[in-house]
């Protein structure tokens, strides 16, 4: 018997007072979370859904996703977590594609009509028979969208046996973000997840107070692993933020005393402007940095470790590898640049396209305890990239005589210009030197002779003022002639995902 809900309910046995959740003035200790989560599986048992069932969960970093998340492991079932700005055509296609038979969905803001795109996408769905609604408006046991949860949680027990699912049996189903195709669902164990938040655990120093910021969506692999789960194996406090924002979050930092902060590269940055610009302090209580989701730039590490006076340690994985795979860790020096050394039980290596090792430069694969079982009813999408137990990424990468791993570039990301293969990383860290590039973004743009032309969109620095053909120039004395973007398009802001990832399609 294994169940990923035993990162709570351990901590809830042995710390029940301690406070597991903060969000705004609540504070909810262990014991209160647990017995919410035993209130969610009594009410899916109650509706016949239990081991094996799907159950989708569509909700921002607030509480309702700790209740729910664990009360659907509790119960056997099997939790999709649904990104929150998905319309309701795609809510509906996630719903029909797990084969989800409940929808728990936040009500949403008028920012953020969560609601009414959870039902409309649900009445699309085929298979799904239970929708609950997680009003914004706390113990509301009204919604206009379909059944509040605080009334369908009402009279339900605080008390629950969880069921004896097994290592193997699948606890989450995480659906990738689908660059190419529609999103596929990645089905993850209980032993995958389990492991990987004990290993990310294990990792870190442990300090008297443990304080999480929760700001990385928490229906994403990196927040739900390395933040929630990992920061409720410990005992820790986590506090959550439903919505980045760089000076909010360095007063939430200050105010809470926390300790660790996960996030993406795109955070750190925000982060570091926010107090060039003097919107916010550095504060003083963070002792661990952690960064993934997609490579860090050089600069913005040196910078964040000058200004803040604590380092950044990146790390790497995917939603395919629940999610971390690699990590610099603490005990061995980190490099500043590299994604790190395998994590305990995994290994690694660099691939051609026909599975053959190499030495150079290569696609990883990766091998070990974090690797999924499968995508989910997608035998042929599965045989394409897992062989033996090896998974292959689509990340390229080198690895240094120390075993570190750097990533080149994601293999769909590369520019072939004229015959020759450019990475876009290594053009947007050299840009990233020029004293008035804030951030830097590289795509390759279709063209007649050269099959494509490299373009750069480039957010400026505050008061920088450096025009197009000045930028130009100087990539053309700091590149090769084959790499040097001929393109520069400043903006104010680019496109990003609902995790801070730049979103390069969009800008092709």
């Amino acid at each position: 018997m294994l169940n990923l809900s035993v990162v709570l309910e351990d901590s809830a046995r042995e710390h029940p007072d301690h406070t597991a959740v903060v969000y705004g003035d609540l504070r909810l200790p262990y014991s209160l979370v647990d017995s919410m989560a035993n209130q969610v599986a009594n009410l899916l048992v109650s509706r016949g859904i239990g081991r094996g069932d799907k159950v989708a969960l569509a909700c921002p970093n607030l509480p309702y996703f700790p209740f729910v998340y664990f009360g659907i492991l509790k119960a056997g079932a099997i939790v999709v977590p649904l990104n929150v700005l998905l319309q309701a055509r795609e809510i509906t296609y996630h719903l029909d594609d797990s084969e989800a038979k409940a929808f728990f969905c936040f009500e949403g803001t008028p920012e953020l009509p969560l609601g009414e795109r959870g039902l409309e996408g649900f009445e699309g769905a085929a298979g799904a028979e239970h929708f609950f609604v997680l009003p914004a408006t706390p113990l509301a046991t009204e919604s206009p969208y379909g059944e509040s949860v605080w009334a369908a949680l009402d009279g339900m027990p605080g008390t629950f046996e969880t069921a004896a699912t097994s290592a193997e049996d699948t606890a989450v189903i995480l659906y990738t973000s689908g660059t190419t195709g529609q999103p596929k669902g990645a089905e993850l164990s209980h032993q995958n997840m389990l492991l990987n938040a004990m290993v990310s655990d294990e990792m870190f120093p442990s300090h008297e107070r443990n304080v999480y910021l929760a700001t990385l969506p928490l229906f994403h692999s990196f927040g739900q692993t390395v933040v929630m789960n990992t920061g409720f194996r410990r005992h820790a406090t986590v506090v959550l933020m439903p919505r980045f924002e760089p000076a909010a979050a360095l007063e939430l930092m200050t105010g809470e005393s926390v300790t660790s902060f996960a996030g993406v590269p795109t955070m750190y940055w925000a982060m570091l402007t926010a107090v060039r610009t003097g919107q916010a302090d550095v504060p003083k209580s963070l002792v661990t940095a952690v960064s993934g989701g997609s490579a860090l730039p050089v600069e913005v590490l040196k910078d964040f470790s000058a200004t803040f006076g604590v380092g950044i340690l990146e790390g790497y994985g995917l939603s395919e590898t629940a999610p971390v795979a690699s990590f610099n860790q603490p005990g061995r020096p980190a490099k500043a640049g590299s994604i790190g050394t395998p994590i305990w039980g995994v290994e690694m290596r660099l691939v051609d396209a026909d599975w053959n090792t190499v030495d150079d430069i290569g696609e990883i694969a990766i091998r070990g305890h974090n690797i999924m079982k499968g995508y989910y009813n997608r035998p042929e999408a599965t045989a394409e990239v897992m062989r033996d137990g090896w998974f292959r990424t689509g990340d390229i990468a080198r690895r240094d005589e120390d075993g570190y791993y750097y990533i080149v570039d994601r293999a769909k990301d590369m520019i072939i210009r004229g015959g020759f293969n450019v990475y876009p990383r290594e053009i947007e860290e050299v840009l990233m030197t020029h004293p008035a590039v804030s951030l830097a973004a590289v795509v390759g743009v279709p063209h007649d002779s050269h099959g494509e032309e490299i373009k750069a969109y480039v957010i400026r620095g505050p008061q920088a003022s450096v025009s197009e053909e000045e930028l130009v120039a100087w990539c053309r004395e700091n590149m090769a002639a084959y790499k040097y973007p001929r393109i520069v398009e400043f903006r104010d802001a680019l496109p990003m995902t609902a995790t801070g990832k730049i979103l390069k399609r969009e800008l092709r």
